[in-house]
């Protein structure tokens, strides 16, 4: 028998599942985008967002997804000709590269591969051998959403400050903001990108820029920016209409206003992070129990380097999409594709899928996807441990 039918749950590491007060606060007719309500409301949500990136800097807005911010990142910094290195340990790390190639950059990308980290001692070499400085920024991800890996941002600012180079750090938080602890000041990040979509939240549709005085000052000679993607018009608007280059994205801010409320003032954002981290540690121990009697396997094998937003797992194929379809059609649960472990013509590519646990997630949404998929793992054959819903409890049990 089928059960699927009530309200489904989206598991998937972004869109994420949105509060129904951030819905609610959508739902209301179109407002003045001249003056009044909407302008105040606006202006109150940027020192929360800075709020949740930890910075005491500037922050533009944009309507756009995360990867038009790869783009306005390094078209407010950045010109034809400079060079960059990408650390890539996932399919959106090398997604920002290409996009820098595309812009007329010159990169050089360190990949440190599908199931490990970055090796702050190869940033460190490569950028000693810069001895006529030409590499102007280090791009990376903090967490790659296809890999889950979480790498360590505070040991890249160490290694670029340990050979003295001048380049700016640029980290793509798209997966990790509001989810994973990310100290932007603290850690001595020059530029952040995020979106609106994963621990923001709300819809699909808004992008990120936080930036420091470092970053603000290669605006000045920077000649790939264009007048929709330059950040001086955004944070210094002379009217609130033209902020944005045109028409607001009236329901969102309505949206995101409602979701930054919960993140900052109710919550805060040390239990947001706190959150997450046991949630995601009550995943790992299904997930550890079930791969002790069968092939489920996580692919980041060291907890102290896996996201605490999404896991990213690995079957024997093609048992990695008949256990998501299952899941799916029997239970209204739905699991994340694999992303960037094998080309999607591949046979290989259904042997793997990833558990999103962002945003709006507690208790009893972790341990019903873990029941769902215990269920799946019996109905299809799949061998497996026994008694991963029961390690499940304990570490949400846990003081």
């Amino acid at each position: 028998m089928k059960l699927p039918q009530g309200r489904g749950y989206l598991a998937i590491p972004g869109p994420s599942v949105m509060p129904d007060r951030v819905l609610t606060a959508m739902h209301r007719p179109a407002p003045n985008i001249y003056q009044g309500d909407l302008v105040k409301l606006f202006e109150s949500m940027l020192p929360d967002l800075c709020a949740v990136a930890r910075t005491e800097h500037n922050v533009a807005t944009y309507i756009a997804n995360g990867h038009g911010m790869w783009e306005a990142a390094l078209m407010n910094t950045l010109s034809r000709g400079d060079r960059v290195v990408c650390l890539t340990t996932g399919m959106f790390g090398g997604g920002w590269a290409a996009v820098a190639r595309r812009l007329g950059l010159i990169v050089d990308e360190i990949d440190f591969g599908r199931n490990d980290t970055i090796d702050p001692e190869q940033l460190i070499y490569h950028l000693r051998t810069d001895t006529d400085r030409k590499i102007r920024a280090v791009l990376v991800t903090h967490v790659d959403t296809a890999t889950s890996v979480r790498n360590d941002i505070k040991a890249v600012r160490d290694a670029i400050d340990a050979t003295g180079h001048e380049a700016a750090l640029m980290v793509d938080c798209i997966a990790s903001l509001g989810c994973d602890r990310f100290e932007m000041d603290a850690w001595g990040v020059d530029v952040t990108l995020a979106a609106s979509q994963k621990g923001l939240m709300t819809p699909p549709g808004m992008g990120f820029i936080f930036f420091n005085d470092v970053a603000d000052q290669m605006r000045e000679t920077a000649d790939l920016v264009t007048p929709y993607w330059d950040w001086r018009p955004r944070i210094n608007p002379d009217k609130f209409y033209e902020y944005f280059g045109g028409t607001p994205p009236t329901h969102h801010l309505y949206g995101l206003r409602e979701a930054l409320t919960m993140i900052v003032h109710e919550e805060g954002i040390e239990h947001v992070w706190a959150r997450h981290q046991r949630l995601a540690e009550a995943y790992w121990a299904a997930f550890d129990v079930w791969g002790q009697g069968g092939p489920l396997r996580m692919n980041i094998a060291d907890g102290a380097l896996r996201s605490h937003a999404v896991t990213a797992l690995t079957l024997e194929a093609p048992l990695g999409t008949a256990l998501r379809d299952w899941v799916e059609e029997n239970t209204g649960v739905t699991l994340g594709i694999g992303l960037g472990m094998a080309p999607m013509g591949d046979p290989s590519w259904h042997g793997y899928f990833r558990v999103g646990h962002m945003g709006h997630v507690n208790a009893h949404m972790v341990l019903g996807v873990v029941g769902a998929i215990d269920a799946a793992l019996k109905s299809l054959g799949i061998p497996h441990g026994d008694g991963a819903v029961e390690a499940a409890t304990k570490v949400i049990a846990a003081p």
